[in-house]
């Protein structure tokens, strides 16, 4: 059963091979049996899963089911969930138990998933390698000496160690994307807008979108389906029509036009990564497309800019975590600033104090033009560059990160090289496009991924360029040999 994608698990439920509740017992299962060695799960909510699969088994049997009914999925750890931890990986919200559902959970509710459980993050989804949590570091399942990447590499881990079938994740500069393609798995960030964030907790609220962490592209638009739409509760919502996801994906590639972005085979890519990159796009040319150089020249402007602008928003967002109103509170304060002080000082994890740091600097008075401002320009320009880019090609593809897993440890003291992960994700964020990383080969048994950046709203093309290598090729289908 754990080997199945979502389409097979929906079609064997309906075809009544074995009851979800069978199949959400597998997994919770599984997650005992195996979760120790890789810390994907903050929370698991066993009896709230059994009990939900028993609603849709009586779904199924009345002939009433969708696609996702008695499905088990993870929802990772951001997603305010009623009644559940939601903790987004820090101290700050051990204790909090969300009166209320995101949008994305209600939205899995109505559809008749059944949760097994909240997975691990980087703390308020700050990092690239997911040991920034309060709860631990997240292991790899392909190496457990290894990171899965971040901020959603509990939910990428969970996946590839088929301890779900399926998860959320979250994506505010590669968080979806870069964990997904260090755990050999699919993930997609979808246009910004796409999808509500609200109940989704902020990091950095123009960056921030969240997707679906899948194994294959069709698992992607199946949950993409059920994630997208309008919502009137979120001001960044974008009120536009939903298609089908999963009408085009086997949609023949003749005719498609690949841009390849001269800066993202330069300096800095592993020369292992880049040739399995090469041998996919080659898969892609036996398909019909056509590949054609591209140039973005302000790539080199997204690290920076991103580290101004994330920043600034998130020492904003964070500022409601005052030991007040709820979350973590110090013991004993003397006064009301020894309150703030103490509570927020306990509550937060290094990173984040440092995010909020820069981001209150940046937004200070005497340096908000010299930072701030111009970092919003220069996020204009990143914009301007895919502009221009998509007047000539349907799609841009490249590593989706610079090198394979690296050893968990071994950049947490230097946070510029850890920040540097993220340096083929972070664009696509800056300017709100959709973007996918899909498993395209090995490096020394450890996953590599091709990235797929979209125009806007254009996640059917994307999902349809993906399903069709994944057609041709089986990276997708390979599962680490302890967790098979």
């Amino acid at each position: 059963m754990h080997n199945k994608t979502l389409s097979e698990l929906s079609a064997a439920l309906k075809a009544g091979e074995f009851s979800s509740t069978e199949l959400t017992q597998r997994y919770l299962s599984r997650i005992a049996e195996f979760d120790s060695q890789i810390n994907a799960y903050i929370t698991v909510s066993e009896k709230q899963a059994l009990a939900a699969a028993r609603a849709a088994d009586v779904q199924i049997a009345a002939g009433t089911a969708g696609p996702l009914t008695g499905i088990p999925l993870a929802q990772k750890d951001i997603f305010c969930t009623q009644g559940v931890k939601t903790s987004c990986g820090s101290k700050m919200l051990d204790n909090f138990i969300s009166p209320y559902n995101a949008t994305v959970i209600e939205h899995f509710n109505q559809a008749g998933s059944v949760m097994l459980g909240k997975t691990n993050m980087d703390e308020f989804a700050m990092g690239s390698s997911n040991e920034t949590s309060f709860y631990g570091a997240v292991k790899n399942p392909w190496n457990t000496d290894k990171v899965p990447g971040g901020s959603s590499g509990g939910s990428a881990a969970a996946v590839a160690a088929r301890l779900a079938p399926a998860s959320t994740g979250t994506d505010t500069g590669g968080s979806i994307r870069q964990p997904a393609s260090l755990c050999g798995i699919t993930g997609l960030k979808p246009t910004y807008g796409r999808v509500s964030r609200y109940g989704m907790i902020a990091f950095a609220s123009s960056l921030d979108q969240a997707g679906p962490m899948t194994r294959t592209a069709e698992d992607a638009a199946l949950m993409l389906n059920c994630m997208a739409g309008f919502d009137q509760r979120d001001s960044t919502s974008v009120e536009r029509e939903v298609p089908d996801y999963t009408a085009n994906l086997s949609d023949s590639l003749e005719g498609l036009t690949i841009g390849l972005p001269k800066e993202y085979f330069g300096e800095g890519l592993d020369a292992s990564v880049g040739k399995a990159v090469e041998d996919a796009i080659a898969e892609y040319k036996k398909l019909g497309a056509t590949v054609k150089e591209i140039s973005l020249p302000n790539t080199h402007l997204a690290v920076p800019t991103y580290y101004v602008v994330a920043p600034a928003e998130c020492s904003s967002n964070l500022s409601r975590f005052d030991g007040v109103r709820f979350g973590y509170r110090c013991d004993d304060p003397v006064d009301l600033e020894d309150l703030y002080k103490r509570s927020r000082g306990e509550g937060f994890g290094s990173e984040v104090k440092r995010r909020i740091m820069i981001g209150a600097y940046a937004l200070s008075a005497g340096y908000y033009d010299a930072y701030y401002i111009k970092a919003q320009q220069m996020r204009q320009l990143i914009s301007d560059d895919f502009k221009r880019a998509f007047e000539e090609v349907d799609v841009i593809m490249g590593p989706t990160a610079p090198e394979t897993a690296f050893g968990i440890g071994d950049k947490s003291d230097d946070p510029i090289t850890m920040y540097l992960s993220d340096i083929y994700t972070i664009a696509a964020n800056l300017a709100g496009l959709p973007g996918m990383s899909v498993p395209a080969g090995f490096v020394n048994d450890m996953p590599v991924g091709l990235q797929i950046i979209g125009n806007y709203f254009d996640e059917a093309r994307l999902l349809n360029v993906a399903h069709r290598y994944q057609q041709v090729t089986d990276w997708h289908q390979r599962a680490p040999a302890q967790f098979k």
